[in-house]
């Protein structure tokens, strides 16, 4: 009876026979960039993890491993390394959604979206290229 109702409600999620409460999430952490940004990364939405850290902890994990190797740096450890690395080779980060009802970090359970005003920092950086991470920020990016 507890999955029926589950099922039903529109506060619960479903996904993999795992059910997640469905929460409005605002993205509560400032984009990195800076007047000399050349490239924008956006991501989705901050991840569970990300909110708890303030800082897009998913992407720049993966991101700036690989991006140590090829460009011969050590790989940061602290946030404010890797703001400055990124800032450094002119790379912004932002998401899309500024908030939205979500499950966990699931980007599939992502519904009601307000985006963000990508305008505010395009306008005050050098930003000629974006870079959508993921389906769903190039979904979202497409559509808003």
């Amino acid at each position: 009876k507890n999955q029926d109702k589950a099922k039903d409600s529109n506060e619960v999620y479903e996904k993999e026979g795992f059910y997640m409460e469905v929460k409005r999430q605002n993205h509560e952490f400032p984009p990195v960039y800076d007047e000399n940004s050349e490239i924008l990364i956006l991501g989705s939405f901050p991840s569970v993890k990300s909110r708890e850290m303030q800082f897009f902890m998913d992407i720049t994990e993966s991101f700036l491993e690989g991006a140590g190797q090829v460009l011969n740096e050590t790989v940061p450890q602290t946030i404010p390394e890797k703001k400055e690395m990124l800032l450094r080779h002119h790379i912004a980060l932002w998401d899309v959604i500024a908030s939205c009802d979500i499950a966990g970090s699931s980007d599939s359970s992502i519904r009601n979206v307000v985006p963000n005003d990508l305008a505010y920092i395009i306008g005050r950086s050098r930003i000629t290229r974006i870079y959508a991470n993921g389906a769903k920020s190039k979904q979202l990016y497409d559509k808003y």
